[in-house]
């Protein structure tokens, strides 16, 4: 899967293969409900084979058509956009039950969208030519061999040797302007050149896979263009390097450098909005976070008083980072801070917890080389634990233990498993999993913050150490707002979001710089990391609104919301309050006047 790219594509791939591996096909099955009984009336929606047929077809086409800077692959999903467009329309929206109608909104706004990110593709593949003229030329000959097009193994042989000419060419290009220093920025440009970089690998790939097909099995192709292909591959990889580090500037001894990232501007930033059904602009949600971190502020004075730093809560908060279990013990460690939060939840009658779900998560360690990237627990059926080895420096292992102490890791273990993702991802495979096409991190990772936020007001920090400890990742959440939504819109460099976590939020600066690598390496779409904070105050608000009110119960809320599967919480909210839905719904739920209600 090409990075960059793909971001639109790699934004649902990414929440669905977690647990779309392990689904079962589409079923809806019945849970205990708020009183304890079996519920079987689980609402249809004629949108349901529809969309089952949509994602088997979509997963067809993004098998076959995986050859990237194709302008054939390209027209073929616009076609396939278009045509599933018209079949939609066919429908008789008025004939649709409130499911059917959540779904019909729901896969327009998807169609929409990815005609509206197809263009966006187009764009960033046109922005990468001048580093890779080559390109066309290798897309060209994989798709004469997907087509079994007759193949002259002379020319084909004389067309290796004229790229190979062609790669040289651009390095000597790309080299004279680095001298120059300006002579032609589109060559100097670091974040074109780190996707060209990218898309290089990519293409040397499938010249191999081209060559592999012929080699061998054709004695004349083999005679005429075995050492052709030779020097192109070896000069792909030699450009692919030279842009990587003669270029971007990443250090050749440990691989690592600038964090080059890939800011896609204030309109591809609302256009992923509009996708999210959120009616706030960048610069509202931005508010929104520094407000939320202003409250986290004020809340770590109160627990720094307790604990006797008075108002240095940055003194407080290192006192915390020392509490670490010693080595070995972490494991243990999180079974009891699991078992822990599924005692309260179930003490306080907030959900209902399958006993099969609660039988059936992991727990395993995270490797040294994934903790660069990932400085912290994931979670899910498995949750992934952060601890040094002996392998790492002494400076490494005194960050990652500071970085992962006692009340750190109590804030994040519910919300890695039980009431968070491992709950969610049971309860997906089980409900309205046909809705796999409109996943997003806004439910994934609001439904767990949503979690953090709840637990607060029930006083599940029994200490001001617990409370700093749930306070520092709320803070890191809305420091994500800012930093995320400022960099993609232009306004902060990547040493500048380092500096934020570090100086502001009280990260370590190699978990910081870590934090930043994996927010903007380009594996997650622009606005996952504003999504968990804005997610939680969405599901926030919700709750509000219907629990607060009194119109449910909290275990009735937290388990309906679970059976919609991954929606856009406006939409979910559609379905909970039951609010009335035409044809041209226009999502207006202004949600952060509603979370911030106490």
């Amino acid at each position: 899967m090409v990075r960059h790219l793909r971001q639109h594509r790699n934004y649902r791939l990414l929440i669905i293969l977690v647990w779309g591996l392990f689904s079962l096909p589409g079923n809806d099955y019945p849970i205990l409900n708020a009183q304890n009984t079996v519920d079987w009336d689980t609402p249809s929606s004629a949108l349901c084979p529809i969309l089952q047929r949509y994602a088997s077809d979509y997963a067809s086409l993004d098998w076959t058509y995986d050859i990237p800077m194709s302008e054939a692959r390209l027209a073929r999903w616009e076609n396939f956009f278009r045509d599933w467009l018209n079949r939609l329309g066919d429908i008789d929206f008025s004939t649709l039950n409130q499911d059917g109608r959540i779904d019909y909104i729901l896969f327009r706004n998807l169609l929409d969208y990815e005609m509206r990110s197809l263009v966006y593709q187009a764009k960033l593949e046109q922005e990468m030519l001048p580093f890779i003229p080559f390109a066309q030329t290798i897309v060209q000959l994989e798709e004469n061999r997907r087509n079994m097009a007759a193949m002259d193994s002379r020319e084909t042989a004389s067309r290796l040797y004229e790229l190979d000419k062609v790669i040289q060419e651009s390095r000597d290009k790309i080299e004279a302007a680095l001298q120059e220093r300006g002579r032609d920025s589109a060559l100097l440009d670091k974040t074109v050149a780190y996707r060209a970089e990218g898309m290089t690998r990519r293409l040397r790939d499938i010249l191999k896979r081209w060559f592999d097909f012929y080699n061998g099995y054709d004695p004349l192709f083999t005679w005429w263009a075995d050492l052709p292909y030779r020097k192109v591959d070896k000069a792909l990889e030699g450009y692919a390097s030279f842009l990587r580090h003669g270029v971007v500037g990443i250090d050749k001894q440990d691989n690592e450098g600038p964090i080059i990232g890939d800011p896609i501007g204030r309109q591809r930033l609302l256009d992923e909005l509009a996708h999210e059904m959120i009616p706030y602009t960048p610069e509202q949600l931005i508010s929104a976070g520094e407000k939320a971190f202003a409250w986290c502020e004020a809340e770590m004075i109160r627990a720094s008083r307790d604990m006797g730093f008075g108002d240095d809560w940055h003194k407080a908060l290192e006192e915390v980072k020392t509490r670490h279990v010693p080595p070995g013990e972490q494991p243990y460690l999180i079974r009891d801070q699991a078992w822990e939060a599924i005692a309260f939840v179930e003490k306080h009658n907030l959900i209902t917890i399958p006993p099969l779900a609660k039988e059936t998560w992991k727990i395993e360690m995270m490797s040294p080389e994934r903790q660069k990237v990932n400085p912290f627990f994931t979670g899910g059926r498995v949750i992934s634990v952060s601890y040094p080895t002996h392998t790492m420096s002494h400076e490494d292992k005194r960050m990652s233990m500071r970085g992962n102490n006692i009340h750190f890791a109590r804030a994040t273990v519910h919300h890695e498993l039980i009431p968070g993702h491992h709950l969610q991802f049971f309860m997906t495979q089980r409900y309205k999993a046909y809705r796999r096409p409109f996943a997003t991190p806004f439910w994934l990772e609001g439904w767990a913050l949503h979690w953090e936020m709840l637990l607060w007001d029930l006083e599940f920090p029994q200490s001001p150490e617990n409370r700093i400890g749930m306070l520092f990742w709320r803070m890191h959440r809305c420091a994500r707002i800012i930093f995320s939504l400022s960099y993609h819109l232009g306004k902060m460099s990547a040493q500048e979001c380092i500096d934020l976590l570090v100086n502001k939020v009280g990260h370590e600066p190699a978990n910081a710089t870590a934090e930043v690598r994996r927010s903007f390496a380009g594996d997650y779409p622009p606005l996952y990391q504003c999504a968990y904070m804005i997610g939680g105050l969405q599901m926030r608000g919700l709750y509000h609104e219907l629990v607060s009110s009194g119109k449910m119960t909290s275990r009735a809320f937290h388990d309906a919301v679970l059976r919609e599967n991954s929606i856009p919480i406006v939409m979910l909210r559609a379905k909970l309050a039951q609010i009335e839905l035409d044809e041209d719904f226009k999502p207006d739920w202004m949600f952060l006047d509603e979370s911030t209600k106490q």
